[in-house]
């Protein structure tokens, strides 16, 4: 692939988005290539946890190319929204946790893709917003549904309807990521937190993630539903034997996936 890099170690993907000349922006190749690699991980088994993160030093991803704007028709317009939303929403639907390691700029599409992953963590100079009213547009690829779900109406209709950028700092305080860390520490950081997570059931990981994403979309009562449903689910599963075995017996379980 031209854009979109992939390396497994230990069962933690890490996917690089490297089109470092324009700030890992995002186009249609990105986010084809972006489709393709989150279509292979969910096949393989082998890989328990990934890691999303931007070549280079100043960006994560700084947004999508804009220069089509001006000639985009309103039914272009459809389609493009549309196409990211795809791709978007691909990544978000993971059974295997997805966490994303913010190493600069995460501005319109970049910030997108950083809340359709499961988990965030940033650099120290990571900087988010979502700046599309600055260009008399709005965000296309999940903002204005992602956003509020994460950090609340108000504080995303702040960041929605005035295009401001935030530091990594005030994005922590307002519960838009997980944690910062020193930009020569996050990869790191972001890879110690994937190596605890892969300690855990996965199964009971994969059906947390369904009933999480499930129950925000519905009432309270329907949420427990799912949950109910979930908690179900994972006792048809061998994990939960181990699991609770090893709890038992005082040691480490040895899940097996399965």
């Amino acid at each position: 692939m031209d854009f979109v890099k992939l390396e497994v170690k230990g069962g933690i993907a890490i996917v690089t988005l490297d089109r470092q000349a324009k700030l890992n922006a995002l186009n249609g190749m990105v986010l084809n290539e972006l489709e393709e690699t989150f279509q292979e991980l969910q096949g393989n088994d082998e890989v328990r946890v990934i890691i999303v993160t931007g070549a280079g030093e100043k960006s994560f991803v700084a947004g999508a190319d804009i220069g089509q704007f001006p000639s985009m028709s309103p039914e272009d317009a459809h389609a493009f929204a549309k196409r990211g939303q795809t791709v978007f929403s691909l990544i978000e639907s993971s059974t295997k946790p997805v966490l994303a390691a913010i190493n600069g700029f995460a501005l319109g599409g970049g910030c997108e893709l950083a809340l359709s992953c499961h988990l965030r963590f940033a650099s120290e100079n990571a900087l988010f917003g979502q700046p599309e009213v600055k260009l008399g547009v709005i965000a296309g690829y999940g903002g204005t549904q992602r956003l509020p779900r994460l950090i609340g109406r108000g504080r995303a209709l702040d960041l929605l309807l005035s295009g401001r950028m935030i530091k990594a700092d005030e994005a922590l305080q307002m519960g838009l990521v997980n944690g910062v860390f020193p930009q020569i520490e996050l990869l790191s950081k972001v890879e110690e937190y994937a190596e605890m997570l892969m300690t855990q059931g996965p199964q009971a990981q994969a059906l947390t993630i369904r009933a999480v994403y499930r129950g925000v979309e519905t009432t309270l009562s329907k949420g427990l539903e799912e949950e109910a449903a979930a908690f179900r689910d994972v006792f048809e599963t061998e994990d939960r034997i181990e699991g609770a075995t090893a709890f038992l017996e005082r040691r480490p379980a040895k899940f097996k996936n399965r």
